[in-house]
């Protein structure tokens, strides 16, 4: 039997109070919360206690800055996101089902898969689909995985971490990477042959942060050969500034294949004549294991898959 009564939660708790505890959550404070939803503090002060009557737990701690959540506040502010992220998705898979044509995708990218294989398939999906709505989202995993969890994206692109919880996330493989070293085109090792991973020491560099795995795989390819990892100048993943910093000095960088041919193929790039084997990894999407891609997200995973495919 069905005892509506111990589930006040799924038959009272409502959407607007689950707009109101992520509001308060993001907000950090009543005033401001009341002022993004519209309403007056007064109003939020009653419905949040409502929320907690619901629930039966204190939700947000009272500080002299405005209001932190409780562990009961953070967790379900997690639950009220993936709630609206879904509502969201549904009313787009509704669109899409009366058009056809359009739909929305949101995509978080990292840098392996932004110079060439993101764009490729963008550009082509949107020959075919010319109403579709992209929004990219350019991060590091710390960043976009979370994102993801929330609902807030629909998949991510780029390398895949071995690092990446797997219970709540499905990965799918789409082609070989490796790391290039580049340096601007006049710097002195462009002009040699064969460069020797020591003599790359001796040169300041431009990286990724790290807490990156490909940081870590960086310094791993010189500690095999008994080497220290170079000396950062500056810690990076932004391709805009790596690229102006690499053109203004003699700094040495480390792109993914695809955005160091593409770099190299405009002129001001050079990638130099040396392998970072350990830097050898997977391309792939990131999807939520427990969700369901929207007709429009589903096309456009097929679309990667295609790019993916031709451009091996």
């Amino acid at each position: 039997m069905n005892d509506t009564r111990a589930k006040p939660l799924t038959t009272h708790l409502t959407l607007r109070h689950l707009r109101m505890v992520v509001a308060i959550v993001e907000e950090g404070n009543l005033v401001r919360a009341a002022k993004r939803l519209n309403m007056t503090q007064s109003a939020v002060t009653k419905a949040l206690q409502e929320i907690e009557a619901l629930t039966r737990a204190h939700l947000f701690d009272r500080t002299n800055r405005g209001v932190v959540p409780t562990l009961f506040g953070t967790t379900l502010a997690d639950h009220a996101r993936l709630v609206l992220a879904q509502l969201a998705h549904a009313e787009e898979h509704l669109a899409d089902l009366r058009d056809g044509k359009g739909g929305r995708v949101a995509i978080g990218t990292l840098l392996a898969a932004s110079a060439e294989l993101l764009p490729k398939a963008i550009a082509q999906l949107r020959r075919e689909r010319p109403k579709l709505v992209v929004k990219v989202v350019e991060g590091m995993d710390d960043v976009l995985i979370p994102a993801l969890k929330a609902g807030d994206l629909d998949l991510v692109i780029g390398r895949l971490s071995e690092r990446r919880e797997t219970m709540s996330l499905s990965q799918e493989v789409l082609t070989a990477d490796f790391a290039s070293v580049v340096a601007r085109r006049g710097h002195p090792l462009t002009r040699r042959k064969n460069v020797s991973l020591a003599e790359l020491t001796k040169w300041e560099w431009i990286l990724p942060p790290p807490e990156t795995n490909m940081r870590r795989q960086i310094d791993i390819t010189f500690m095999e050969e008994g080497l220290d990892p170079p000396v950062h100048a500056v810690d990076s993943v932004s391709l805009l500034t790596n690229r102006q910093l690499l053109l203004s000095a003699d700094y040495l960088g480390v792109f993914p294949a695809q955005v160091a041919r593409q770099e190299a193929a405009l002129g001001g790039i050079v990638i130099l004549p040396v392998a970072l084997r350990a830097t050898a990894g997977l391309i792939g999407i990131t999807t939520r294991a427990d969700m369901r891609l929207s007709p429009a997200a589903e096309v456009f995973l097929q679309t990667l898959r295609t790019v993916a495919a031709e451009l091996a």
